[in-house]
């Protein structure tokens, strides 16, 4: 491997994508961030990781709703974000939590903006993960033991929750090419093959110089 290599994960919900980055993490011997990173940041900020989960990838625009959160959060109140909406004080723990696990080391992070907040790390290797709606349906209910309809539902308001989180607070849209290095649609090429693709990627612009 050659240099801090980081790989961020966007993922359409039902694609895999939680799975093919844990897949490259153990394939590369690296670290790897999902739901590992809240801990991350209610270490460093405060909050607890209840609140960090409760407001995951979760932007709010209603005052009334931060207002209400900020009763639950504690030990954030430094006179910087004291009079912080409780959804930006999450991000803000997850931004500086997101930096302080890249610059530990090599390691995967999954969704959160990593790409975002780790923009211009020449290290950092963005991906988003998309498949089609038969084939996220299917691993959603599944998964989830839902009808058809329901897995359906899910996926909806999961990936509306996590285009409006990204667009909200980067200069980028989610989901869309320009905005990441690489993009694999997994129905096409089933999870293994993705995984597949992706390290062969790293190997070509030359992140990586070993098979694995």
């Amino acid at each position: 491997m050659n240099g801090n290599l980081i790989i961020t994960i966007g993922r359409e919900t039902g694609s895999g994508g939680r799975e093919i980055g844990k897949m490259l993490a153990d394939k590369l011997g690296i670290s790897y961030y999902n739901k590992e990173l809240l801990t991350e940041a209610a270490r460093q900020s405060g909050l607890s990781e209840d609140i960090l989960e409760t407001n995951d990838e979760r932007p709010t625009n209603s005052l009334l709703y931060s207002i209400v959160m900020d009763t639950y959060s504690f030990g954030y109140a430094t006179s910087s974000t004291m009079d912080m909406p409780i959804n930006n004080k999450v991000f803000l723990a997850q931004f500086n939590a997101i930096k302080t696990i890249a610059a530990k080391g090599p390691c995967v992070i999954v969704g959160r903006c990593a790409d975002y907040a780790l923009a211009g790390n020449e290290d950092c290797v963005s991906i988003f993960i998309t498949a089609d709606m038969k084939f996220r349906t299917r691993r959603i209910s599944t998964e989830n033991n839902l009808t058809v309809e329901k897995a359906k539902a899910f996926i909806k308001k999961t990936d509306k929750k996590r285009s409006s989180y990204y667009n909200f607070y980067t200069e980028k849209k989610w989901g869309e090419a320009s905005s990441y290095d690489l993009c694999v649609c997994s129905s096409r090429y089933g999870i293994e093959k993705t995984v597949e693709i992706i390290l062969n990627y790293l190997k070509t612009i030359g992140k990586i110089d070993i098979d694995v």
